[in-house]
């Protein structure tokens, strides 16, 4: 998530620079976000390597500490390609390059499943395996994308090999990037510590199971007010850039109505489908009940949250 929200600094720097057709600095902007998000990958990293004993430290059940704290040290490498991959997309998002990327993850999803299958199933690395899966999948993704941007034609003007104009204008980006990975992070944090509190709770494997499932839908559903968001931003950023602000403001109509629709319609759905969803994830029936009652909440805070998202997006195109 830190990663993510420093990336976001993008979205404003490049989308402006796009706008404003000074496409030689969209490439300069994204070498300079990779080599600080790098740099702030490695604190990222250590802690991951110690979050078996920190959940053991805060009172968390030894056994799910153990195997959490297993599953994160896989993760490791994960960081590093994570943090490519965020300024990547973003260095082509902001040229409405977006096909690659569509074309790039749906490759990288396929081959994903295939080598969860071996590595879980068929050598038997449990959840180590599906870690290590998820990290080779994170790097085939930022090599595609890679490729694509060193050898297309559609990115001849934006990308003119490694300056070391990178190395400069440092505190620029940060000044738009920090607050970004805080405003993201308080909201993954704010998740992460009902599952930290659920594991205090009486019955810490049920309450444990049903709070990830709603943490992990909402993390689906999000995705679309996300790319809302995303696009809002990007949007907004150039017509900036192009010194059109009504076609801005126009943007931002447009993407606003489109995040309240979708939160209305994902809502139903949701409610819908509240007695069926949890066996999308779980067998047990206390969990499949547990997780019907929790729905309508879910259907409500999501409406709220894609709302909140698209608005946020408005906010990261200016400087």
């Amino acid at each position: 998530m830190e990663q993510m929200g420093m990336s976001t600094a993008l979205e404003t720097l490049c989308g402006q620079s796009y706008g404003a057709k000074q496409y030689h600095m969209l490439g300069t902007h994204t070498q300079r976000a990779m080599l600080i998000l790098s740099l702030i990958t490695i604190p990222l990293a250590i802690i991951l390597a110690n979050t078996g004993s920190i959940l053991s430290a805060v009172g968390q059940d030894p056994e799910i500490s153990r195997a959490a704290g297993v599953y994160a040290c896989y993760m490791i490498p994960t960081l590093f390609a994570y943090a490519i991959l965020q300024c990547l997309l973003r260095f082509l998002r902001t040229q409405n390059n977006i096909f690659p990327m569509v074309l790039s993850s749906g490759i990288t999803t396929l081959i994903h499943v295939f080598i969860c299958w071996i590595l879980v199933f068929k050598l038997s690395f449990g959840n180590k395996g599906a870690a290590l899966a998820g990290s080779i999948s994170y790097w085939i993704n930022v090599l595609i994308l890679a490729f694509y941007i060193k050898f297309s034609p559609s990115c001849v003007q934006t990308w003119t090999g490694f300056s070391n104009k990178s190395l400069y204008e440092v505190l620029p980006f940060l000044r738009l990037a920090v607050p970004s990975a805080v405003m993201v992070c308080l909201e993954s944090w704010s998740f992460q510590i009902l599952v930290f509190l659920s594991g205090l709770l009486p019955n810490p494997e049920l309450e444990t199971s049903v709070i990830t499932i709603c943490i992990n839908t909402t993390a689906i559903i999000l995705m679309i007010p996300f790319g809302l968001s995303s696009a809002a931003s990007i949007r907004v950023s150039n017509e900036l850039g192009a010194e059109d602000p009504k076609g801005a403001r126009l943007a931002a109509r447009v993407a606003l109505v489109l995040g309240v629709s979708e939160g209305i319609l994902v809502g139903l759905a949701l409610v819908l489908m509240r007695n069926v969803l949890g066996y999308a994830y779980s067998n047990d029936a206390s969990v499949i009940r547990y997780v019907s009652t929790m729905v309508p909440i879910l259907a409500a805070s999501n409406i709220i949250d894609g709302v909140q998202c698209v608005l946020s997006g408005f906010f990261l195109s200016q400087p």
